[in-house]
């Protein structure tokens, strides 16, 4: 009897510098997109906040923590809210990540994922290849901290 290979349920999310891979599990929420009301003296990676669900959620450029550019305007974008897994989990349980288009369904298992070895920036764990694009995989403990750090600031 031969093992059938475990499936996992993911999430592409469009992003400036491409794709995000992420499991279905680690989304809470798409919503569209609100101007978030921005803070004074931020970092160039955080948009500002918006509240959702009555929490007060840091609103995250990917691009920009990444060490990119501002993304351009866009109709199409989105936010994201993840959750997250750090050890701030219970002071900041989700934050939030301006995307540039609705996320599409990916189900995968190891034998679909090719590591690459391109250059990663700070919010990229690594660089992978699905189905001939290469795509980023987040590096959530990263984003944590940043959106950690400056609530404490």
């Amino acid at each position: 009897m031969s093992e059938k290979p475990e499936v996992l349920a993911c999430v592409l999310i469009p992003v400036v510098e491409g794709m995000l891979l992420l499991p279905n599990v680690s989304i809470a929420e798409i919503v569209d997109f609100a101007e978030p009301e921005p803070s004074e003296d931020a970092p160039s990676w955080l948009f500002g906040h918006i509240v959702w669900r009555g929490i007060r959620l840091p609103v995250i450029s990917y691009d920009r923590a990444n060490g990119g550019q501002e993304p351009p305007e866009n109709p199409r974008k989105r936010i994201v809210v993840l959750n997250t897994i750090g050890k701030d989990h219970d002071k900041q349980p989700f934050l939030a990540l301006v995307i540039q288009d609705i996320p599409r369904q990916a189900k995968l298992n190891e034998a679909d994922l090719a590591p690459r070895d391109e250059q990663t920036g700070p919010a990229d764990l690594m660089m992978v290849e699905l189905e001939g694009e290469t795509v980023r995989i987040p590096n959530l403990e990263y984003l944590e901290q940043l959106a950690a750090e400056y609530a404490a600031a």
